[in-house]
C-alpha cells in the first residue's frame, strides 16, 4: 500500500494546507468515511488529498470500489471551487504548501556550516539566474552559439561544395556518357536537378552539426534549464510562465517538436498562445538561408546578421505575445511555473554527439526525401518550355514554366526588393521546406553558371586524393578558426575565399531587382524567410495540434506579418539612404 500521510498521534496533520484547501479535504474525506471499501484501505486524509491531486493511479483505484461516481462528483465540485479561489491547478497549489512545509521544516532542524551551505552550482546561479544580468547572459550565449557556428562550420561548408560540384557531378556526368545518356534530359535531371537540389542544402550540414554541438552542449551542461528559468519574467508580461518558453527552445531546433511540446502546457490558452509564437522561433531548416545570404550581402559580419535573425525572432513573438495577450487572449490568469534546476556538468563527448547525430540524420534523411522529391518537381517545371517551339529540358530556365508561374507571383514582392522571379519562385517553393529555398536557387542559378566552368580531366584516384588533401586543409582551417572566437588570432591573415559562381548570380539578381539596393533586399528576404511559415510539415502538425482555425490565422497572419516587415525594411533602409 502507498504511503500515507503523516499524522499526530492525536491525527492532526503535520502539513496544513491552507483554509480553502483543507475545507475541501474535510469535504472528501467525510464521504470517504462513510465507504467502508475505502477506509479499510487508506488513510481517508491521505486519500482526499490524492483525489485533489488528480493522482492517475489513485484514481484507477477508487474506480473499481462501489459509489466511486458519487465521490467523483465531489472532487470535481472540491476542485472546481479551489480553482476558482487560486486561478491555479490544485497539485501545484498542494506540491507548494507541501514543498514549504518541508523548507521549514529543514531550516528549523539541519544545521549547516557556513563553507558547505552555498554549492557551486548555487555560486553560478546567483550570476547567471540574477534578475538583471540573466537576460544579457542568455542573449551573450546565443550570439557565442552562432559566431562558433559560421566561423567554425566554414572551412567544412566549402570543402562539401567542392566535392559536391567537383567530383560527385564529374563522376556521375562520366558514368551516364559510359552508358550513352551524355547530354540528354536524364544528364540534366541528375545534374541540375538531383545533385544540384540536394546538394545545395547537404553543403550546410556542418553548419547545422556546429549548431546543434553548441546546443546539446549547453543543453547537457545544465544552462537551458536556467535560461527557461530566467525567461520566466519575461513570459509572465505576455501573459504566460516559463513553461511556455520550453516549446519555444525546442523550436529553434524544428519547428514541428515544438508544437507537441506544447502538450506539457495544462491551460488550453496558454497552448494556442504559445503555439501561434513558436514559428517565430529559428528553426535548423532556415539556417542554410541566413547562412548563404550573410556571406553573399554581409560577409564581415556575417555571425552577427545571423545571430540577429535569432533575436528578431524573439522580439517579434514578444511584441505579437504583447497584442494578443490584450486582445484574443485577454485574461487575468498567471500560471505558476515550478521545476528543479539540474546541478552543472560537464557534458559527455557521447551525449553531445548522440543529441547532434540525431538532430543531424534527421536533416539528411529530409534532404533524401523531401528535398529530393521536391528538387525532381522544380526540375520538371523548369524543363517545361513555356513556348511550344521549345523541347522539353533544352530550354533556357527563363523560358520555363517555373519561371513564367514566377514571374506571375514576383509583383507581390517588388515593394520588399526581390520582386525577381527567381526568388519569388524560392518563397513559394520554402512552404514545402525552408531548406529548398536554397535548393531551388541552386536549380535556377545553375543553368547560368555551369556553361562558364570548365573542369580539367582527372582520373577517379586524383579525385579521392584531391578529396582528402581538402578535408585535411578544412579540418586545418577550422582549428586555426577557434581562437578567433574569443579575439586572438594566433595565425597570419589569410586572403577571404571568393564567392561562388552561384552567390554572385544572387547579388546580381538581388542588385537588379533592388534598384542596387541588394544589400537591403537580401536582408528583406533573410526577414521574409525568418517569419513566413515554416514549412508543410510544420503545418500539418500544428492543424492536429490547435485545429483548423488557428492553423489557418497562423500561416495567414504570418504571410502579412512576414511581408509588411520585409517592406517596411526595405523601403525605410532606402529612405534612409542605407544599402
Amino acid at each position: 500500500m502507498a504511503t500515507q500521510e503523516l499524522t499526530f498521534a492525536n491525527e492532526l496533520p503535520l502539513v496544513n494546507y491552507g483554509k480553502d484547501v483543507e475545507r475541501e479535504i474535510a469535504v472528501l474525506e467525510a464521504a470517504i468515511r462513510v465507504n467502508a471499501d475505502l477506509t479499510g484501505q487508506y488513510n481517508p486524509r491521505w486519500l482526499a488529498i490524492k483525489l485533489l491531486e488528480n493522482d492517475e493511479d489513485i484514481l484507477e483505484q477508487v474506480k473499481k470500489h462501489s459509489d466511486a461516481a458519487v465521490l467523483f462528483e465531489k472532487v470535481e465540485a472540491c476542485t472546481a471551487r479551489l480553482r476558482k479561489v487560486y486561478d491555479d491547478e490544485v497539485d501545484i497549489i498542494i506540491a507548494d504548501r507541501r514543498y514549504g512545509w518541508i523548507h521549514g521544516l529543514v531550516q528549523e532542524t539541519v544545521v549547516r556550516s557556513t563553507q558547505n551551505r552555498m554549492t557551486f552550482s548555487d555560486r553560478i546561479d546567483r550570476i547567471v539566474t540574477d534578475r538583471v544580468l540573466g537576460i544579457p547572459i542568455f542573449l551573450l550565449m546565443m550570439w557565442f552559439v552562432f559566431k562558433f557556428t559560421t566561423d567554425v562550420a566554414a572551412p567544412f561548408l566549402d570543402w562539401i561544395d567542392g566535392l559536391i560540384a567537383g567530383p560527385i557531378t564529374k563522376w556521375v556526368v562520366d558514368l551516364l556518357a559510359l552508358v550513352g545518356l551524355s547530354g540528354s534530359w536524364v544528364e540534366s535531371l541528375m545534374v541540375d536537378g538531383m545533385i544540384a537540389g540536394v546538394g545545395g542544402v547537404l553543403v550546410f550540414v556542418p553548419v547545422l552539426m556546429s549548431l546543434y554541438m553548441a546546443l546539446a552542449v549547453l543543453e547537457d551542461s545544465g544552462y537551458m534549464a536556467r535560461a527557461a528559468f530566467v525567461m520566466d519574467r519575461l513570459m509572465h508580461v505576455l501573459g504566460l510562465h516559463g513553461k511556455s518558453f520550453l516549446p519555444m527552445i525546442v523550436g529553434f531546433g524544428c519547428t514541428v517538436p515544438a508544437f507537441y511540446a506544447t502538450r506539457t502546457l495544462e491551460n488550453e490558452r496558454d497552448r494556442i498562445l504559445t503555439g501561434l509564437l513558436v514559428p517565430f522561433m529559428s528553426c535548423g531548416a532556415r539556417l542554410p538561408v541566413y547562412v548563404l545570404f550573410a556571406a553573399i550581402f554581409f560577409p564581415e559580419n556575417a555571425g552577427t546578421v545571423i545571430f540577429s535573425m535569432y533575436l528578431l525572432g524573439i522580439v517579434v513573438a514578444i511584441l505579437l505575445g504583447l497584442i494578443l495577450k490584450n486582445t484574443l487572449f485577454k485574461t487575468n490568469h498567471q500560471g505558476s511555473f515550478v521545476m528543479e534546476m539540474p546541478p552543472y556538468r560537464i557534458p559527455t563527448l557521447k551525449g553531445v554527439w548522440i543529441n547532434t547525430w540525431e538532430r543531424t540524420s534527421s536533416f539528411v534523411r529530409k534532404a533524401w526525401t523531401l528535398i529530393l522529391g521536391t528538387s525532381v518537381v522544380i526540375w520538371v517545371l523548369l524543363a517545361i518550355p513555356v513556348n511550344s517551339s521549345n523541347q522539353f529540358a533544352q530550354i533556357n530556365v527563363g523560358d520555363s514554366a517555373f519561371a513564367a508561374v514566377s514571374r506571375m507571383i514576383a509583383p507581390i514582392f517588388t515593394p520588399a526588393g526581390f520582386g525577381n522571379w527567381e526568388s519569388s519562385g524560392s518563397i513559394i517553393t520554402g512552404f514545402v521546406a525552408k531548406e529548398v529555398v536554397v535548393s531551388t536557387m541552386s536549380q535556377v542559378y545553375e543553368v547560368e553558371e555551369t556553361a562558364e566552368e570548365e573542369v580539367e580531366p582527372t582520373t577517379f584516384l586524383e579525385d579521392v586524393g584531391g578529396i582528402l588533401t581538402s578535408f585535411v586543409g578544412a579540418t586545418v582551417d577550422t582549428v586555426k578558426s577557434i581562437p578567433l572566437l574569443v579575439g586572438i588570432n594566433l595565425f597570419e591573415e589569410e586572403e577571404e575565399e571568393p564567392m561562388t559562381g552561384l552567390m554572385l548570380a544572387i547579388e546580381e539578381g538581388f542588385r537588379q531587382s533592388s534598384g542596387a539596393h541588394g544589400k537591403l533586399a537580401g536582408l528583406a528576404f533573410m526577414i521574409f524567410t525568418l517569419l513566413y511559415t515554416p514549412c508543410m510539415v510544420a503545418v500539418a502538425a500544428e492543424r492536429a495540434e490547435f485545429g483548423a482555425k488557428w492553423m489557418w490565422v497562423s500561416i495567414i497572419g504570418q504571410f502579412v506579418l512576414a511581408w509588411l516587415a520585409a517592406v517596411i525594411v526595405f523601403q525605410g533602409g532606402k529612405l534612409l539612404g542605407l544599402g
